[in-house]
């Protein structure tokens, strides 16, 4: 029994070595093809703007600004959606309608980037076009809302990308709320709680898990290309504009990968596609710290 013990717990340990692997191996790859583009720009690809394919000269901010402005805008919208949809279900839906608002959130997971990008090009793009004519002219001439009413631009990419999370994050938070005692609703009556502050009780107790709902959904954001390519607007430049056509990273990669006429231009989406990977990791990363320091809080009140 015991080598049986062993021997599961090598093959296990190898299954997680292969993927720890995998990680290596993706990050080692791209470092090795972006080679080119490291050694002539350096760090100045990080932070310059110029994305000049025929001058070879690349800096990559645009694209950086650009995911990182639309996935926090995105989780922004995003994340009381989701909180208030996995409240409704876990705590207040009738049990007759919660069956079918779980199937129809986790049916929003399924629906493939492009359709998203589909629906938005005819549905989100009409629609937030319109209401950048419909803004006084006195919001406009704020760097917020400047800009030519297009419709596609930053505020689509983040509607968008919006949608797309809510139904990682709501999924999550709601089997999170599902873990919670049932000690802890009939204390906070027993207290002469009302069922809003049994709620608030409820989600206090799985914040830890609700905030690795909501990374998990930033992570998700990220990543996402076609979608965002198709309504964002593409254009690479840094501005604060919400109705500015900006640029992701994955979406230079996706546009430009087939036309890289010489190594360096193809280095440079290399590394386009390994600075994105480095600012996963390092969001991952803080999320999972984030993760652990409130978890230990919560161990050292409990133990207090």
């Amino acid at each position: 029994m015991r080598s049986r013990d062993i021997g599961f717990r090598l093959s296990t340990g190898a299954f997680a070595f292969v993927l720890a692997s995998i990680v290596v191996a993706i990050g080692f790859e791209l470092s090795r093809q972006s080679m080119l583009s490291i050694q002539k720009f350096g760090f100045d690809f990080w932070r310059t703007s110029t994305w000049d394919p025929v001058a070879g000269q690349f800096g990559a901010l645009p694209f950086i600004w650009g995911t990182l402005y639309s996935s926090i805008l995105a989780l922004l919208i995003a994340t009381p959606v989701a909180i208030g949809i996995a409240v409704f279900i876990s705590e207040l839906c009738p049990r007759i309608l919660r069956t079918p608002l779980v199937f129809l959130t986790e049916l929003l997971a399924a629906i493939p980037s492009i359709v998203y990008g589909l629906w938005g090009i005819f549905v989100l793009v009409p629609a937030v076009r319109s209401l950048e004519i419909a803004l006084p002219d006195s919001l406009r001439a704020l760097p917020l809302f400047s800009g030519p009413p297009l419709g596609v631009g930053m505020l689509s990419a983040a509607l968008i990308l919006a949608v797309m999370v809510v139904p990682f994050t709501s999924t999550v938070a709601r089997e999170v709320l599902r873990t919670v005692p049932l000690a802890q609703r009939e204390a906070a009556y027993a207290l002469g709680a009302t069922q809003f502050e049994a709620i608030r009780a409820a989600i206090f107790y799985a914040r830890t898990g609700i905030v690795g709902a909501v990374m998990l959904g930033f992570g998700r954001a990220l990543g996402e290309t076609m979608a965002v390519t198709m309504v964002i607007g593409n254009n690479p430049q840094v501005s604060a504009s919400l109705f500015a056509p900006q640029y992701t990273m994955a979406a230079v990669i996706a546009n430009e990968f087939t036309e890289a006429a010489d190594e360096l231009y193809l280095a440079a989406l290399v590394e386009i596609g390994l600075v994105l990977f480095i600012i996963t990791l390092v969001v991952n990363g803080l999320s999972r710290g984030l993760i652990w320091t409130m978890a230990g809080r919560k161990s050292g009140r409990a133990a207090a």
